[in-house]
């Protein structure tokens, strides 16, 4: 029988999740198509849209549908989603609309900042938006409330139930068992990988990262790829899930990774359920499970062995002159090189989490009060120094190379590690559960996969929290040694470890 209290909520809640969209489009057409001049007022614009939104989910109306259908016998869905909408209705009430719409404003006006920042490699351009960015954060955090540290209400809205005290373990295992295995690597002849700095024409890279899209499952017909200067995924609905990637003309790599990762977080989007639009469970879990989906299909599918026999000779025929004389064995070594480097988005997959683990020093100590904006550089600088052994030479590679700050993003960056570790833990259990999996890839197919990516992590949505969904799929919670597991065995047999 029709609950007619349920059915209303669904309705308000898929007119926020309209404005909220609305908000994306606008996002996306920043980041990809937006005018010079066009910036200022498309903050004031975001802003208001933003109050729009707000306003209408912390409606009276809202509330009290979400307490009545909170004493009524739902059937587990529909439970689930309303509990959800209730915690997102607690941490919606703690921002005033005031709060909202400045929010909105200031990161708006510091994209445009950064950007410039980046651009002529002076952070002094970025400093003082950076300086309201962190104390928009802190006003954020006493707004939401927190325990021990206020870090941690921010790493919460990425990644709930987690805290520096899990996160402060994780990386703790990163300065011991993941730097002692990256020392020894680092210490071992590198292989050839000057064919990939040639010159390789932007049309082709872009053609050949559309074939790897199309061959992954992702629908072009409910997304498109585009180029922007940072890569991006962002989704309107499961029906219009878009994605970006940067193309570097003299490294032919740099396309190919990016599409393969946004192309994992827009197949997680496409495979959420279209009747769940605005519901949590038509929501992405967290940005830790959506990192897993990315970096799953970058790294533990995109830089395999498996998926070159496959791809190679596709990628080999379009540039035939620049990779006549490269074997299958060589390119895949190429792509799989370990060593210290100073960009996040192009360092490889065990590097990967010092970059992260900075980051997220840098974040929690400016929260907290123990870092001033204007030491981040040279914090920057040594800690670069201290984990990797390599400094910047300007701040366009060093403190002004990541976007995420100017779109207010604190407590962001730690998910992308989470990431990582949660994707070896699926893959390595899906195939477990399908054996076949790996040989399908080798074949070029990549529908096994997928299809197992959508039964057990993709259509469940929110209705799990992300300890409950990791147990439901691998019969236990995020266990790091898997990742320490999956590098060791392919890394120790590509450097004769």
């Amino acid at each position: 029988m029709s609950n007619s209290n349920y059915n209303r909520l669904k309705q308000l809640l898929s007119e926020v999740e309209d404005i909220s969209k609305a908000m994306s489009v606008l996002n996306w057409d920043q980041e990809v198509n937006i005018p010079p001049k066009g910036i200022s007022h498309r903050a004031q614009q975001i802003g208001t849209l933003a109050g729009i939104s707000h306003e209408k989910f912390t409606s009276k109306e809202l509330e009290n549908l979400v307490h009545k259908l909170q004493k009524e016998d739902l059937p587990f869905k529909e439970k689930r989603n309303v509990e959800e909408t209730s915690r997102d209705l607690k941490k919606a009430k703690s921002y005033t609309k005031e709060f909202v719409v400045k929010s909105s404003q200031v990161t708006s006006q510091a994209l445009n900042a950064w950007n410039k920042a980046k651009a002529e490699k002076d952070f002094s351009i970025f400093k003082n938006d950076l300086q309201n960015i962190v104390e928009l954060k802190k006003e954020e955090a006493d707004l939401l409330g927190f325990e021990r540290h206020p870090y941690n209400a921010l790493i919460d809205i990425y990644e709930p139930n987690t805290t520096i005290d899990d996160l402060d373990v994780i990386f703790d295992k990163v300065k011991t068992e993941l730097s002692d295995f990256a020392q020894e690597i680092f210490d071992r002849p590198k292989p050839n990988d000057q064919f990939l700095y040639k010159q390789y024409n932007k049309d082709l890279q872009i053609d050949f990262s559309k074939h790897l899209l199309k061959q992954m499952g992702y629908d072009f017909e409910a997304g498109k790829l585009d180029i922007s200067s940072h890569p991006f995924s962002t989704s309107f609905s499961p029906l219009d899930s878009r994605i970006t990637t940067r193309v570097d003309e003299n490294y032919l790599f740099e396309s190919i990774s990016s599409s393969i990762h946004e192309g994992g977080h827009a197949l997680y989007e496409q495979g959420l359920g279209v009747e769940d639009y605005g519901l949590a469970s038509g929501n992405y879990l967290s940005l830790g499970i959506h990192e897993s989906q990315s970096r799953l299909y970058e790294n533990n599918v995109g830089r395999s062995l498996a998926y070159w026999k496959a791809n190679f000779n596709e990628l080999k025929s379009i540039f035939s002159s620049k990779l006549e004389k490269v074997a299958l064995q060589d390119f895949y070594k190429a792509i799989n090189i370990v060593q210290p480097s100073l960009i996040r988005t192009a360092s490889d997959e065990l590097t990967y989490h010092f970059h992260v683990l900075i980051r997220y020093e840098i974040e929690k100590a400016l929260i907290e009060g123990s870092l001033n904006v204007d030491d981040v550089p040279a914090f920057w600088n040594d800690a670069y120094k201290k984990y990797l052994n390599i400094e910047p030479q300007d701040d366009s590679e060093g403190v002004l190379q990541d976007i995420h700050w100017s779109h207010g993003s604190f407590g962001y960056f730690p998910t992308y590690s989470l990431g990582s570790f949660y994707a070896a833990q699926f893959y390595q259990t899906a195939i477990e559960q399908n054996d076949d999996i790996a040989n399908q890839i080798e074949r070029g197919n990549m529908k096994p996969l997928l299809t197992w990516l959508r039964e057990n992590i993709h259509q469940h949505g929110r209705l799990y929290s992300s300890k409950e969904l990791c147990k439901k799929v691998t019969g236990e919670e995020l266990n790091f040694s898997y990742f320490m597991n999956y590098v060791k065995r392919k890394y120790s047999d590509l450097y004769n470890l």
